[in-house]
């Protein structure tokens, strides 16, 4: 990638560049890489530090739904203190403790013409990166959007090859959606705008202190942005991903986690001008201010510290149980081996001798769900788990099957990783006309109701299925009750963050590498 490259991406993802409207600038895929390099090639700016900042998304697609007759719902802020101050690009300048934006449909003096190729869709971010890399080697460029699943779009004209199904989608917009500053005058605003609370602003239950941005988003819909510091951020991060009572030691890992997957995914919501998502399509955030004492001291005697491979933050995903066993990272998404994150048995030493990989037969995964002793996190409740489907539940939750009226008759598991974790399972119509075949992650995005991929499938009787599992999450990386267990045991942070994520550098953010 060119350096002009690399400093319109940077540029575009600044604060000053938000008001100069590079909000929507078009993605250069080239930024996408192999997860197993991690390189994120343009992400870290040359003032990167443990003091950088984050643009947070904490409410997306505002305004979607608005019409001639109704309005979508309104973005409400109260502020806890001095008075708001709102800023819109057009020099308006509204004091408030309180501020009501509502939303107006608006035509426009000239139709645009919207076309595309929608690629899609993916159950995750991971999975539309892979393809995305894949693309890009073909020479075709794409960008990763998140309407309601996540996608690629891809230029009308791209020659997308056959085995990717890419569907062609226009639009002809003749009016958008604008932000109304509510009040007597009912004043129209012209975004970006800007909104700055000096004692913060009560929002979702909680409070943030901002500044805040509310931009224009790639779907026609609005978000309300929050400017935060990287380690304000982990405040409104760890206690809602491990809970406020674990273990320093685990705390600590989880501070560290969550501040190395937030340098690695600063592009994830590149499309629509800001960084990070504020749920699980991120890592969930909320109000910082609640962050307890053991919490704060978990991020601050971190502070800084980051989980490198190949002088590069990893991917450094996690989850609440792994069921004892860790997953690798292709046996969780679409996407290459990473040398990190690899299948292994998690537990004591007679535990691991226990079951030996790969855990491909039935009988095998059989034998683990019958075992407990010895794993670590084991006190989870989701540790083991059985989940209940009869044909009706499974038809509703298959379209393909909803849309034809037809029944599944029988449930097969295809594929198995290394872990035991499946890889692919085939739902056979009843009649035997139709069948689906859910692959990765794309099996718990059809059927929620699966704390894991992890399981075994009994048929309990004529169109009724029983699913024997362990562990809640994808099984990749660090096991959230793994490194409570291990915290209980006296291990310290730099050896919970070795088990899970072997042969990676514990290091800070001054040893990140400056962008050219």
């Amino acid at each position: 990638m060119t350096s002009s490259k690399l400093f319109l991406r940077a540029f575009c993802l600044s604060i000053p560049a938000i008001l100069s409207g590079c909000s929507h600038y078009s993605v250069d895929p080239s930024r996408k890489v192999d997860l197993s390099e991690q390189a994120a090639s343009g992400d870290y700016s040359k003032t990167i530090g443990q003091n950088s900042s984050l643009l947070v998304g904490l409410k997306p697609y505002l305004g979607r739904g608005t019409s001639d007759l109704r309005p979508a719902e309104s973005l409400r802020l109260k502020s806890t203190g001095k008075l708001l101050i709102l800023k819109d690009a057009s020099g308006l300048v509204h004091k408030s403790h309180e501020i009501t934006i509502s939303w107006r449909k608006v035509p426009l003096s000239t139709p645009k013409m919207l076309r595309r190729q929608v690629i899609g869709p993916f159950a995750s971010f991971e999975s539309a990166e892979r393809v995305a890399l894949q693309l890009e080697n073909a020479g075709i460029s794409t960008q990763i959007a998140h309407p309601q699943e996540w996608e690629l779009w891809a230029a009308y004209q791209a020659t997308v090859p056959k085995a990717i199904n890419a569907l062609p989608w226009k639009q002809t917009l003749t009016s958008e959606v604008q932000p109304v500053l509510k009040g007597a005058s009912g004043h129209r605003l012209v975004g970006p705008i800007k909104i700055e609370a000096p004692d913060g602003v009560q929002f979702n239950d909680g409070v943030y202190m901002g500044p805040f941005w509310l931009q224009k988003d790639a779907y026609g819909s609005w978000t309300f942005v929050e400017h935060v510091p990287l380690e304000r951020y982990l405040l409104g991060v760890v206690p809602h991903e491990i809970g406020p009572a674990a273990p320093s030691a685990a705390l600590a890992a989880q501070a560290v986690l969550a501040r190395t997957w937030a340098l690695a995914n600063r592009h994830r919501f590149a499309v629509d001008g800001y960084h990070l998502c504020s749920d699980t399509q991120c890592q969930v955030y909320k109000d910082p201010r609640q962050a307890s004492k053991r919490v704060r001291n978990a991020i601050t005697n971190t502070a800084g510290k980051y989980l490198s491979w190949r002088n590069k933050p990893i991917h450094s995903v996690y989850h609440a149980s792994n069921g004892g066993v860790m997953a690798s990272a292709n046996e969780a998404w679409s996407m290459s081996s990473v040398p990190y994150l690899k299948a292994r048995l998690d537990g004591s030493k007679e535990w691991v001798n226990s079951f030996p990989l790969p855990l491909k037969k039935k009988a095998a995964i059989h034998l683990l769900k019958t075992k407990a002793n010895g794993a670590y996190g084991r006190q989870h409740s989701r540790f083991r788990w059985t989940r209940n489907f009869d044909a009706e539940k499974l038809k509703n939750a298959l379209i393909s099957f909803k849309v034809a009226n037809k029944f599944p008759g029988q449930v097969k598991v295809l594929d198995r990783g290394i872990s035991g974790r499946v890889l692919a399972l085939e739902i056979l119509a009843k009649d035997k006309s139709f069948k689906t075949v859910l692959k990765l992650d794309e099996i718990r995005r059809v059927l929620p109701d699966l704390p894991s991929t992890l399981f075994v499938v009994n048929e309990l009787k004529d169109g009724s299925w029983q699913f024997f599992g362990g562990g809640f999450g994808h099984g990749v990386g660090m096991s959230q009750s793994g490194a409570i267990d291990l915290a209980m045991r006296g291990w310290k942070t730099s050896q919970i963050l070795q088990h899970y994520y072997p042969g990676t550098t514990y290091g800070t953010l001054q040893d990140l590498p400056k962008a050219p």
